[in-house]
């Protein structure tokens, strides 16, 4: 159990206790009361029996109405204060007759302070301390027929003392009250606090499962890619080369597109494996960007006869590696599509290097297309391609624009940050 269980637990033994004292204490005073007032000597002072009991049998019911039997009657401000009233006449009579019965009205000062508010209280404590002052004085028959200064006096003292303990136990009440609240607020803020961190554990849990679920969805698109721009484009390649070499009859251009098509299958077996290890580009390893991308479609202008042209602005420095790589797929991408759906003559690639931003167009005077039209294989603006080349560039928080007509050509703009090798991604 922990400290703060603890001290609620030691607060509600106490609060009980002080509950059973204060609901006993008027019958137990009232007996004790009744008892030594029969049993002292008659001779001393004669005591009126059937008047005392019969006021310490109205207290009784009194008590049993408002005190006991109606605990829902005790939040009701006027009608407790009714209570109290008849209770300190009854006190106040019983006194009157029969002074030993100040017992009986000490249980004025608990009653006041459960049952009155604010200066009520006081007021309450007041009274009894006059009616217990009379009590102590032997009575309201002593007071009168000795000096009646001495009677004010005594129940002046017995007022002011009464006051300045009372007020203390009020302050002391209070200190408790806030004790107990503190406790409470503490509970609930540990309550909340739990159901909080049982809260973070299962969005924490959730989160991994998401987060592993992104890195295999991640994973899975870039090998798509990978294995697109590499496998899938030399596989075509090959296949083009093989078909012009099965188609013409000269035995030096058979065997040119036979070299060429090896020359494919082996540099697409060595991008394929660096591909699957995650590594970057021969090409980029071996070279800068704008080399890479002005020799890779030098050999693809070679193979396609179609003029090729790359031109580069800004000042050409060194980029992370997925900026590069994202840029030199975008246009390996872009021209195996002028390949096979352009018939273009000729191909212009830009590459432009600005502040913040890394970009790259590739224009064609090909046949072009219209961009929002859904293709035969249920995909907007082309195939995986251009779909690949897209998720490229936005996985780097970039764009990929295209812009086509049919007979007007295509171009195909990608801008990515423009991160410095070593940077952030």
């Amino acid at each position: 159990m922990s400290i703060e269980a603890e001290l609620r637990a030691e607060f509600d033994r106490w609060e009980r206790r002080e509950v059973a004292l204060f609901n006993v204490l008027p019958y137990l005073l009232l007996a004790a009361s009744v008892l030594v007032t029969l049993l002292q000597p008659t001779w001393d002072t004669p005591v009126h029996v059937p008047a005392v009991l019969g006021l310490a049998f109205a207290a009784t019911l009194w008590l049993l109405c408002f005190h006991t039997l109606h605990p829902e009657w005790h939040q009701r401000g006027p009608l407790m204060g009714l209570y109290y009233t008849g209770l300190m006449v009854l006190a106040a009579g019983l006194v009157a007759i029969a002074p030993f019965f100040a017992l009986f009205a000490f249980v004025g000062y608990p009653q006041a302070f459960l049952y009155l508010k604010g200066r009520w209280r006081y007021a309450g404590v007041a009274a009894t301390a006059v009616v217990s002052a009379i009590g102590y004085l032997g009575g309201a028959a002593e007071i009168v027929a000795g000096e009646w200064w001495e009677g004010i006096s005594v129940s002046v003292i017995c007022i002011v003392l009464a006051g300045v303990f009372f007020y203390f136990a009020e302050l002391a009440d209070q200190r408790n009250h806030k004790q107990r609240q503190a406790l409470t607020e503490l509970h609930e803020a540990n309550t909340k606090l739990e159901a909080a961190l049982e809260e973070n554990a299962g969005l924490h849990a959730q989160l991994l499962v998401q987060a592993r679920e992104a890195g295999v969805l991640d994973e899975r698109q870039r090998m798509a890619r990978e294995i697109h721009d590499t496998l899938a484009q030399g596989l075509a390649g090959i296949l083009t080369q093989l078909q012009a070499a099965e188609q013409t009859d000269d035995p030096a251009t058979s065997r040119r597109h036979v070299t060429n098509a090896m020359n494919l299958a082996r540099e697409s077996l060595t991008e394929a494996r660096r591909s699957v290890h995650a590594v970057e580009p021969t090409m980029l390893a071996e070279a800068r960007l704008p080399d890479a991308i002005n020799d890779m479609a030098r050999r693809w202008a070679e193979a396609h006869h179609i003029e090729t042209v790359l031109t580069t602005t800004g000042d050409a420095r060194p980029m992370h590696t997925d900026v590069e790589v994202a840029l030199l797929r975008t246009a390996q991408e872009a021209l195996a599509n002028v390949a096979k759906h352009a018939r273009a003559s000729r191909v212009g690639l830009t590459l432009s290097y600005m502040e913040d931003l890394v970009t790259l167009d590739v224009r064609d005077d090909g046949v072009g297309f219209e961009p929002g039209v859904k293709r035969a294989n249920g995909s907007h603006n082309g195939g995986f391609g251009l779909a690949g080349m897209r998720q490229r560039v936005q996985r780097l928080a970039g764009r990929l624009d295209i812009e086509s007509e049919p007979g007007g050509g295509t171009a195909i703009s990608a801008a990515v940050p423009a991160i410095p090798a070593g940077g952030a991604q």
